[in-house]
């Protein structure tokens, strides 16, 4: 019976849309508020945002957000992003550790552990830093090369013996890399069977490094998925440290980058003793092997695409590969070409270098580097980016400046020669970074690109079978071809001087 008193009914569907809508109403007003004038959707998709774009991200997706203007927005999930596209302001993320620190990706920080090294900011970043720089130095890199060029010599047999079999390359290339890096690292005391395991499980990792991944890693998903990969990776990373470990206090010498690390740790604490000064800091095993595994991180998959891309090049402009072979044959003396791999040789490598610096310009390997903001940030003069929101420095329109790089999609190693300019715009090669956390292993990357173009040349002829696809980029973690590399390989039996 109704009274005047009687309140009428509201369902509880009504009350639930109703929440639902309102959920979605504030979410676009959160939304716009961060937004206010940049280029990027009118509207975010409720809830998911651009995840769809993220998870199937695409070259011509990123370019098209670069020319948009100097900064550009898109959200995805609770995630505010914003990407810079101008060198200057990119430039400026870089070098602003007041305002933004890098990220990563939101699943590296499940994925490399939440207390790794690399996230790791100001003193304590410069000083944990400081203690690998060791790693780097002329003297350690002599020690990788003889190492590495193991590792390539096993790699060119195996693709003679396909006897020139066509086929995408781009996996082989990665193959060779990983073993590389793997012996360089760790040494040649991990069986064989588990660098496989290793390069076949690292693989999840790459899977697992969109710009945004689903939020939580449930089983079954790809950070998931990575999560257990590196569980499988460090557990033999500390199986290898501690056989390093006994292999050291035998008094065996450095085969190494593990070694070297070791050894150098023992000499410091060894020189404070004597000195009376405080012992240095001691890295644990977990320690050393997370941070190993940041190296790997750092140089799997950016080294393996400019592999990729370096073979490709090298193809399809024969009058370059030439001059790479001239150079080696001069440099070596035509007698003397199956000489070892030295530091000596890379340095007298001039157009080598050149070629090399101009694979990474054309085609970086790094195409942005994920920073989150600390505070608000007045960016530009028009613009404050929000607290808490990844901001974004691009490194592909700086590298392809005109001003800077005439004719930019042109592969000329001249232009980094004495008669070129590029050398004259230092601040556009971004390549390896910039500020506190640019590239520790630039040196390293340039030196293994560099040995391995150089050995292929003297050794290996190579035929690159274009396709529509050859020159389109793909991108899993880094870039690619979009047909795989379709290459075939034969043994060079002659060299002329």
């Amino acid at each position: 019976m109704k009274t005047a008193f009687s309140q009428p009914n509201i369902s509880t569907t009504a009350i639930v849309c109703s929440a639902v809508v309102g959920l979605f109403a504030y979410e676009q007003y959160w939304y716009l508020s961060k937004k206010k004038s940049l280029p990027g959707p009118k509207f975010k998709v409720p809830i998911i945002g651009a995840f769809l774009d993220s998870l199937y991200p695409t070259f011509e997706g990123y370019m098209s957000k670069w020319k948009s203007g100097e900064l550009s927005c898109v959200s995805v999930f609770d995630r505010f992003v914003v990407i810079a596209s101008t060198c200057d302001i990119s430039r400026k993320i870089l070098n602003s550790p007041a305002f933004a620190e890098p990220t990563v990706v939101d699943s590296m920080t499940y994925i490399l552990c939440p207390d790794n090294w690399v996230f790791l900011n100001g003193k304590a970043h410069v000083d944990y830093r400081r203690g690998l720089n060791v790693l780097f130095t002329r003297r350690a890199l002599g020690i990788y090369i003889p190492i590495q060029e193991k590792v390539y010599e096993r790699h060119f047999n195996e693709w003679l013996s396909l006897d020139g079999k066509v086929e995408a390359y781009q996996m082989r290339f990665r193959e060779i890399n990983m073993e590389s890096s793997l012996r360089v690292f760790l040494g040649d005391f991990m069986s064989d069977e588990v660098a496989k395991r290793i390069s076949l499980e690292y693989f999840n990792i790459t899977a697992a490094l969109e710009l945004v991944n689903f939020p939580i890693p449930l089983p079954g998903t790809k950070v998931y998925k990575a999560i257990q990969s590196r569980k499988y990776i460090v557990k033999h990373f500390i199986e290898s440290i501690r056989d390093g470990r006994k292999r050291l206090e035998k008094g065996e010498e450095p085969k190494s980058l593990m070694d070297a690390w070791l050894q150098a740790m023992k000499e410091e604490e060894i020189e404070c003793e004597k000195a009376g000064k405080a012992a240095p800091r001691k890295f644990d095993d977990r320690e050393i092997a997370l941070t190993i595994l940041t190296f790997l991180f750092a140089s799997q998959d950016a080294t393996s695409s400019a592999l990729t891309w370096a073979f490709q090049l090298l193809a399809d402009h024969p009058d370059v590969l030439d001059r790479v072979r001239e150079e080696q044959i001069r440099i070596r003396g035509a007698d003397n070409l199956d000489q070892p791999l030295s530091l000596e040789l890379m340095d007298a490598s001039v157009f080598l270098r050149q070629v090399v610096k101009e694979i990474l310009r054309l085609r970086p390997p790094v195409l942005m580097v994920p920073y989150k903001t600390t505070r608000e940030w007045p960016i530009t003069n028009n613009y404050t980016v929000p607290k808490g929101a990844m901001v974004i420095p691009t490194t592909y329109p700086a590298l392809h400046d005109p001003v800077a790089y005439p004719n930019p999609d042109n592969f000329d190693p001249d232009r980094w020669g004495p008669n070129g300019q590029a050398e004259k715009h230092p601040k556009n090669f971004m390549v390896f970074g910039n500020g506190p956390h640019h590239c520790l292993g630039k040196e390293y990357a340039m030196m293994h690109l560099m040995a391995i173009i150089a050995q292929a040349s003297l050794q290996l002829d190579w035929t690159h079978y274009r396709t529509d696809k050859s020159d389109d980029i793909s991108i899993f973690a880094t870039i690619y071809p979009q047909d795989g590399c379709i290459m075939s390989f034969k043994k060079r039996e002659t060299i002329a001087a």
